[in-house]
């Protein structure tokens, strides 16, 4: 028998895995699908933290602060030991002032990490928590769970466009719960984009192209003609949760014509709004704006289950990655910095070799 049984072979599974190796444990990974990588394989690449302390409580409020302390706290020395691993990094930039961090190729550090993380069982999801051997749930949360979203987050759920993998449905939730686990109040909370309202499947490689990223300059509201509020969060997270939450959660965004020259980041608004239309949705001028339908598109879960800076769910149970909450609560954070050091600090608690150096 294993040292350590771990469900999901994403980022967090995997670097959970790889630790355990690292510290001479043996470590088997169960992953339902028929490849590791999850939704970290479609991700952009970007692994990163704030700056400064203080403007990651400021972005993410509700969070527990011992957690976001111990993700800005570690997170240069694990990328560090991710890149000692062959990850490939493709930028030592974020793009954004108030963050420090790297993008990595995710294919080739998903492949690194697999190589290191010893027995990995695709196609193998893990049904019960086994007895006598600890565990770490990795398995990314419910973005694709359309139950636990209407019952936590909209009742718009089926509604939703799906931008992460299919196989995070919530199974690692349920087992937390069934283990004693309790649950973030931060539950109904996500990350996604509004994304052009298309009526088909939009392919992942074009899923940050067409991102509708501009509700800044924009009058948002919904078919009935009720107004979003102004985005408070950069990340324009506040308007993807409303978006969510309207009927068949579509929202219109407005944008007079001056604003089409507005920047965010490398793009401009009218980039976006090309993008939109050249996805098929539908956009239209008049009156000195133009107007563009989308969809709410959802990445990632932001609540789960409550852990403790050992990321300890229950009794020989761990919870990593979008299996635990309460690190974004409130607001955004870099979900793949999240699930690289809670890996990492799960394996190091589940084997009882927290002090061990990284």
């Amino acid at each position: 028998m294993a040292d350590l049984v771990v469900a999901g072979a994403g980022m967090a599974g995997l670097a959970a895995a790889a630790e355990a190796r690292r510290l001479g444990a043996t470590a088997i990974v169960h992953e339902k699908r028929e490849r590791p990588g999850g939704s970290s394989v479609l991700s952009s690449g970007y692994v990163w933290r704030h700056r400064r302390f203080e403007d990651f409580r400021a972005e993410c409020p509700g969070g527990d602060e011992v957690l976001q302390r111990l993700v800005f706290d570690r997170l240069d020395d694990d990328l560090r030991w991710l890149e000692s691993l062959g990850a490939p990094v493709l930028s030592r930039e974020t793009g954004n002032p108030l963050t420090t961090g790297v993008r990595i190729d995710t294919a080739g550090t998903i492949a690194a990490l697999a190589r290191e993380a010893g027995d990995l069982r695709t196609g193998d999801p893990l049904r019960e928590i086994p007895t006598g051997t600890p565990v770490v749930l990795a398995t990314g949360g419910f973005p694709a769970g359309r139950e636990l979203l209407g019952q936590h987050v909209t009742p718009q759920a089926e509604h939703l466009m799906l931008r992460a993998a299919p196989g995070g449905e919530g199974d690692g939730l349920r087992l937390g719960l069934d283990a004693g686990a309790g649950i973030t109040a931060g539950i109904g909370e996500i990350y996604g984009r509004n994304m052009p309202a298309t009526g088909r499947a939009i392919p992942p490689e074009d899923w940050p192209r067409m991102a509708q990223r501009y509700a800044r300059f924009a009058q948002v509201t919904n078919s009935e003609g009720d107004r979003c509020p102004p985005p408070r969060s950069w990340a324009e997270i506040d308007v993807l949760q409303w978006t969510a939450r309207q009927p068949q959660a579509r929202a219109w965004f407005a944008v007079a014509d001056e604003r089409l020259g507005e920047r965010v980041r490398d793009e401009t608004v009218g980039e976006m709004v090309a993008a939109a239309r050249e996805a098929g949705a539908p956009v239209t001028k008049g009156d000195g704006a133009t107007v563009v339908e989308t969809v709410a598109g959802i990445t990632r879960t932001l609540g789960g289950l409550v852990i403790d800076r050992e990321a300890r769910a229950a009794d020989g149970v761990h919870a990593v990655g979008d299996d635990a909450g309460g690190i974004a609560t409130g607001g955004y954070t870099s979900g793949l910095a999240s699930a690289l050091v809670t890996g990492r600090v799960a394996a190091r608690a589940a084997l009882g070799m927290e002090g061990a150096g990284g």
